[in-house]
């Protein structure tokens, strides 16, 4: 457990990983005359221990879940019923999926990444714009359909959706290019003095790293549209043809991201797919490319 700043403790939980850096941050925050925990974490048992003795028998007001995945959201229902604090976040694992993602789950495509927490529940939905004791709540979709952000004045707790350390994986059908990138313009019109992100370090000049993955995933886009120009391919074609400086056991990421981004080509009418739109479809450019 660290004090980061007054009022804020984070408890990182021992997960470290190629899709988790150091392990997933949980935050103990005291503001509004209430504690809150923000990403309660992954199913272990030592995490929830350090959580419980952070809070030290002292009431907790709520549990706040930045996202479903499996690394974030399992430990909610077990702190819940040790503390009686209710779960609080946007919805179950599939709330806020864009239409097209919707479509894509439907024809059997599944996620990849840090796993989907299937069975994951909140006790009170929230939506963007909702109060959630202090804390505002900022729909951020992308990485997930149901992330979000919690603002504490100018201090942002970004779940996934910013960090200091690695982009953020997007990975259909649970990750949605075109509303990430939405969601970083949104964000980046907010006054932000830190963001703590749910995994690595604090985000200490928030506007400039909100650029800066801008300026990479127009990079990335821009390296895509070139090899659509230049015949395109499957997506296992096109990822190892772009990410040549990226170590075989992380293709797999690597494609998920290239596919996103197929994706939100197709929807621009940027590119197509061919039979359909799916990880098996040939991608070519389209007149407009």
């Amino acid at each position: 457990m660290e004090e980061i700043e007054s009022g804020i403790r984070r408890i990182r939980a021992g997960n470290a990983g190629p899709l988790t850096g150091t392990g997933t941050n949980s935050y103990l925050i005291e503001a509004g005359g209430a504690l809150s925990v923000i990403d309660p974490g992954p199913e272990d048992p030592a995490h929830l221990a350090a959580l419980i003795a952070a809070i030290g028998g002292r009431p907790l007001a709520r549990i706040l879940v930045t996202h479903a995945h499996r690394d974030h959201s399992p430990l909610a229902r077990p702190l819940a019923e040790a503390t009686g604090a209710p779960v609080l976040a946007f919805g179950p694992a599939t709330a806020g999926r864009s239409a097209v993602m919707q479509e894509l789950a439907r024809s059997g495509l599944t996620g990849g990444g840090e796993g989907v927490d299937s069975d994951f529940r909140p006790d009170r939905a929230l939506n963007d714009g909702d109060r959630a004791g202090p804390f505002e709540v900022i729909h951020t979709p992308g990485h997930m359909g149901g992330h979000i952000c919690l603002a504490l004045g100018e201090v942002i707790f970004t779940g996934d959706h910013v960090m200091d350390w690695a982009t953020t994986l997007v990975s259909p059908p649970e990750g949605d290019l075109t509303d990430f990138m939405a969601s970083c313009a949104g964000l980046r019109t907010r006054p932000a003095r830190v963001f703590y992100p749910g995994h690595g370090e604090p985000v200490l000049d928030p506007a400039g790293r909100i650029d800066w993955i801008v300026a990479h995933r127009r990079e990335r886009e821009t390296q895509i549209r070139a090899a659509l120009r230049a015949g395109g391919g499957t997506v296992a074609e096109m990822t190892r043809e772009i990410y040549t400086d990226v170590a075989p056991h992380l293709w797999p990421a690597a494609e998920r991201n290239v596919f996103a981004h197929l994706i939100d080509l197709c929807q621009r009418q940027l590119a197509h797919a061919r039979p359909r739109l799916g990880l098996d479809a040939r991608f070519r450019a389209t007149s407009r490319t």
